[in-house]
């Protein structure tokens, strides 16, 4: 099936039909306005589609995700950050002299530019680290004014991108340090990128920074498990504002932006301001638990259960099963005992 016929009234024009790399199949309507008059309403774009892309794959029925062809749980087991990096940007795994390549590139483009400290040092102790993050990165095309030229090379694309990918850990890091009041630490070009990450997170220059194994597991599998999905919100944002041919930097800080919000990346901090809230009400106890579960249920009040079910997956999030594990692991080695862990794991029933 080549088209697809449509008829408004009595007129009927064929619509081509589209098969996607994973065989799903589209109708391109992209001349509709123009011989109809018509367009379409679609709240939300639950049914369109608006690139062809070879990126991602989710099926959200089966709880399928993949990256180029690869299964995420494959990725998450046996390949690092940077190399599902070069996978998404490039369209294939690197071989070992790209990887290192690659490696060195982030590596040597960590450190930003000091004049940088001055704007952390204006911010308010309490401005949220995703409004710092997002500032700071749309700052760096004024380092960086080549960037805004549309006409760029490959390499000079090319280096914009590993600038992007380790200036983002180093201004992200700093935005906590920020919010927290401790000094930054600047990174350490020894370590890999997400040890490097939690030595600037965490590292304090009164004490030597032990690194554990299993939370850089940890954090390179979620760097993995986040690194794309599909056309959501941030991404589409991303999209959006490239399209105008603004620089790599002013569309990743319009990302960030969009990511920020609690019905999207957000939604990591509603569901622990809400347990929060839960605690606080009457502890971890399953009696307390069941008083708000019944809360959430009752649709006439403005409770939302954060954090359980997704949009998209119908049945289950496969990132959910392999960070999991990961957590469980790093839980178990830190021997972490939280109130709020207790609530989110214990099971109260339906």
């Amino acid at each position: 099936m080549n088209n697809t016929e449509l008829r408004i009234g009595d007129k009927s024009i064929q619509l081509p039909v589209i098969t996607g790399s994973e065989n799903k199949k589209a109708m391109d309507i992209s001349q509709l306005r123009a011989e109809t008059g018509f367009v379409t309403m679609d709240y939300g774009l639950k049914n369109t589609a608006v690139t062809k892309s070879n990126i991602t794959f989710l099926n959200g029925e089966e709880g399928i995700l993949r990256y180029r062809g690869y299964p995420i749980e494959q990725l998450a087991e046996k390949a690092t950050f940077l190399e599902v990096a070069y996978l998404l940007i490039y369209g294939e795994l690197p071989t070992q002299d790209q990887l290192n390549a690659f490696t060195s590139g982030v590596t040597n483009h960590t450190l930003i530019h000091e004049d940088m400290k001055k704007f952390f040092e204006g911010y308010p102790q309490r401005a949220h680290p995703m409004g710092v993050l997002a500032s700071m990165t749309c700052a760096l095309s004024s380092f960086y004014p080549e960037s805004l030229d549309s006409k760029q090379k490959d390499e000079d694309v090319d280096r914009t991108i590993l600038r992007l990918i380790a200036k983002t850990a180093t201004i992200a890091a700093w935005s906590y340090k920020n919010s927290v009041g401790h000094p930054v630490m600047y990174p350490q070009n020894r370590l890999d990128y997400s040890a490097n990450l939690l030595y600037m997170m965490f590292a304090k220059p009164t004490e030597p920074y032990e690194i554990n194994e299993k939370v850089v597991s940890a954090l390179n599998k979620l760097l993995i498990l986040h690194a794309d999905h599909e056309q959501n919100c941030s991404t589409f944002t991303v999209r959006v504002v490239g399209s105008s041919q603004a620089s790599l930097y002013a569309a990743a800080s319009a990302g960030i932006m969009a990511l920020w919000g609690p019905l999207h990346g957000g939604a990591n901090q509603a569901v622990v301001e809400m347990l929060q809230t839960i605690y606080d009400d009457g502890g971890a106890s399953k009696e307390n638990i069941k008083k708000w579960i019944t809360r959430f249920k009752d649709k006439t009040t403005e409770q939302r259960l954060m954090g359980f079910g997704h949009r998209v997956y119908k049945n289950f999030d496969p990132r959910a099963t392999i960070i999991k594990k990961a957590a469980d692991d790093v839980l178990e080695d830190l021997n972490v005992k939280d109130p709020l862990l207790d609530i989110a794991g214990l099971r109260t029933g339906r």
